[in-house]
């Protein structure tokens, strides 16, 4: 809580308790049998955790990235999983709040902040992973709709959503050939792939969408034609801090089992907590998430001041963030021993729910790609 000001200080204290009440109790249970607590989402969407950082005119709560990423790292310490959709969730309806026209946003925002209606990101294809200016979705223009064909993977909540933002190829090759158009569900053409079966993140449902012939009216474009990979990228230097907020929060659980377990666990006749090294690793630990905290807290400040710095900021701080968090993580497992691999033991499920921030958002390889090129390009 240090420098957060007396209201973020509540927005924190109102987050970790319903993390506290109404996810971590459920979390083991959700991960074992696959379940999307939609219920619980729309509970925290009550307290204005639908959409964080989106206007009060439709709905959203109006706060800071600041503000969002001291929320989810809360909430992430009762469900990481389940958190992160809400954090994808958020992205998305702020992309419509931005980019989209009055019409657009009285149409989408006020039922998406409530979380009655869910929303899933769609950029990422079977053949564009981290080279997401080449995807082949295409959307042909017919009149005043478009005709949208392809197809996506990895989607979060796929299937189980009901409004897609998806990133499609109206005009020629590259970046400046993408759009951005809204799909609702029930869009004659529309499908998707089998449920994956993942690490972690299995309180959150992952599908392939697929688009056959879809039409889909010229007015559910968000922007103008050419402007969705810009679009797209300014949504994740968002989603770069949620996520890394997430990382913080399963950080901070396990730093917190971890001294638990140091405490109260007995080998050679005394409390492992009397241990030198292990001290000192606990010691590292928590000097390591502070680390990552504030660089995720400067980083979510600069993007609200819209500082030129804001994207290579963001990138940084998610490479650092989920590097050392999952790192943290790791260790506390390898404190609770055996213990630490039965399902029985929470922490494990952090662990697995927090490696593929590594990957996702932009994976931390194409994070350090971003830095180098902010430091060379000069």
């Amino acid at each position: 809580s240090a420098g957060l000001t007396e209201e973020q200080k509540e927005f924190q204290k109102v987050a970790l308790d319903f993390a506290t009440k109404e996810m971590a109790p459920h979390m083991a249970e959700w991960d074992e049998k696959e379940i999307f607590p939609v219920e619980t989402m729309r509970k925290a969407a009550q307290l204005g955790f639908g959409g964080i950082y989106v206007k009060p005119d439709v709905g959203g709560s109006g706060l800071s990235r600041l503000d969002t990423s001291i929320i989810f790292e809360a909430l992430s310490t009762g469900c990481t999983s389940t958190t992160a959709y809400m954090s994808i969730h958020n992205m998305c309806v702020w992309m419509i709040d931005t980019f989209g026209n009055e019409e657009q946003r009285r149409k989408f925002c006020p039922s998406l902040c409530s979380m009655e209606k869910l929303a899933s990101y769609c950029l990422t294809e079977p053949g564009s992973g981290s080279d997401a200016a080449s995807l082949l979705t295409s959307a042909r223009r017919k009149g005043d709709t478009y005709v949208l064909n392809g197809s996506k993977a990895f989607i979060s909540g796929g299937g189980d959503t009901d409004v897609y933002v998806v990133m499609c190829r109206t005009g020629g090759s590259g970046p400046k050939g993408i759009s951005c158009l809204v799909l609702e569900k029930g869009t004659p053409g529309l499908s998707f792939g089998k449920k994956e079966k993942k690490v972690g993140w299995n309180s959150q449902p992952t599908r392939a969408v697929i688009f056959e012939d879809c039409v889909v009216p010229v007015g559910d474009r968000l922007g103008a034609e050419g402007q969705g990979f810009s679009i797209a990228m300014k949504g994740l230097n968002g989603g770069r801090i949620n996520i890394a907020s997430c990382s913080l929060g399963a950080a901070h659980a396990s730093v917190l089992l971890a001294q638990e377990h140091l405490t109260v666990r007995k080998q050679f006749g005394e409390p492992l907590a009397n241990n030198q090294y292990l001290r000192f690793r606990l010691a590292e630990m928590a000097t390591r998430l502070v680390a990552a905290r504030l660089m995720v807290r400067n980083a979510a400040r600069a993007l609200q001041e819209g500082r030129e710095d804001a994207a290579v900021l963001c990138s940084m701080a998610k490479l650092f963030a989920t590097d050392e968090c999952f790192a943290i993580c790791n260790q506390a497992l390898q404190m609770h021993g055996g213990y630490g691999y039965l399902k029985d033991y929470a922490v494990q499920q952090f662990v697995r729910d927090i490696r593929v921030h590594q990957i996702l958002e932009g994976t931390n390889e194409v994070m350090r790609m971003i830095v180098a090129r902010n430091l060379l390009q000069g």
